[in-house]
């Protein structure tokens, strides 16, 4: 016992006295009780709680409300419930997420379905476990007033693109571009606002509202309407994580498909959080983006689980792959891409049962 001296107790006196009296409040608490006590029990005031397993999931962008499910399980503490203290890593220009699950830097990633099949035809052995976004938000955005309502309208001006994505490979081979001058996507909506001649990639709940924000006029051309159609910020994870711990993937996925029903139904306080990870998303894009991720994250199917994939469309994403070159025949098995055995309520004949 340590008693700290003060004013009032440095004299020789008080302090025998508080000795005593420390003394005499301790003994009977030990006499209070018949049995002894469990040498195993935690210490009064501590809960006998298990330990979270600590869990990284990797952006593939920065915060956005195409996040906005993930981010809900850790603000609503669906994670925590499931046993998992989960750190969110916000990802950016040439973050490579694929790459870190596939070496097992990284447990849970988010990709999209054209790079999970890019990547495992270079090897990378990684798998598809959840599809909030069931159809995909890449749109081109131009001016309303240059006329242009449908791809093949795209002619005579600059477009800025990732030119070597598989979203530009499968535009230049689908859409001529006629006397189309291709430069880089900017990341923001500047140039667009400058010029009248000038279109862009852009996620539809983005880029778009920013530029109508900012006065411009803005129209989307669908990236959907030429078949590029991939399943959006798809949760991944190492393909021997799950044959040696499907419980955890289970549990994990799981909570995500929680977050993800939640961030739909209420998605006020998640926005907020984003917002303070990624001032650039204000609040009111944020909103925007998850009223329109309504549509975008509905199953093809009443009866479907959100997060639901079918084979089908894996494999209508492989064919456009490899019709533009950016995948080798039998380079890839659109059935060994993702599963569906982690999520709800699963529907007979709808995807590999695996």
């Amino acid at each position: 016992m340590v008693i700290e001296m003060n004013s009032r107790t440095n004299h020789p006196y008080g302090l025998c006295r508080n000795i005593l009296l420390a003394v005499s409040l301790i003994v009977p608490l030990g006499c209070t009780t018949d049995e002894p006590a469990d040498p195993n029990a935690p210490p009064v005031g501590v809960t006998d709680t298990p330990e979270l397993t600590k869990v990284d999931l990797a952006l593939n962008w920065l915060p956005e409300a195409e996040h906005g499910g993930y981010y809900a399980a850790l603000v609503h503490g669906y994670f925590e419930a499931a046993g998992f203290d989960v750190k969110i890593i916000p990802g950016g220009p040439g973050v490579p997420v694929r790459e870190n699950v596939a070496t097992k830097r990284i447990m849970f990633g988010i990709s999209n379905a054209d790079q999970i099949l890019v990547g495992r035809a270079q090897e990378a052995n990684i798998v598809g476990v959840f599809a909030p976004l069931q159809a995909s938000p890449r749109c081109i955005m131009v001016h309303e007033a240059s006329g242009i309502t449908k791809f093949e309208d795209l002619k005579n001006l600059t477009l800025a693109i990732n030119e070597n994505s598989t979203f530009g490979a499968i535009l230049k081979k689908q859409v001529s571009l006629e006397g189309c001058r291709i430069v880089p996507y900017p990341g923001n909506v500047t140039q667009f606002l400058l010029e009248a001649d000038f279109a862009q990639q852009g996620y539809v709940f983005s880029e778009p509202f920013l530029a109508e924000a900012e006065g411009g006029d803005p129209h989307n051309l669908m990236a959907s309407d030429i078949g590029f159609n991939p399943y959006t910020s798809v949760l991944i994870v190492h393909a021997d994580t799950i044959s040696e711990s499907p419980e955890l993937v289970a549990s994990f996925t799981q909570a995500v498909a929680q977050g993800w029903k939640k961030y739909l139904a209420d998605p006020a306080e998640t926005n907020r959080y984003i917002n303070a990870q990624n001032p650039e998303m204000s609040l009111e894009i944020l909103a925007f983006g998850a009223k329109e991720l309504q549509h975008l994250c509905q199953p093809a199917s009443d009866n479907a689980p959100i997060g639901d994939m079918t084979v089908e469309r894996w494999q209508q994403m492989a064919d456009k792959l490899l019709g533009c070159g950016k995948l080798e025949a039998d380079s890839v098995k659109a059935s060994e891409a993702f599963t569906r055995q982690f999520l709800d309520e699963p529907v007979p004949g709808s995807g590999n049962p695996s």
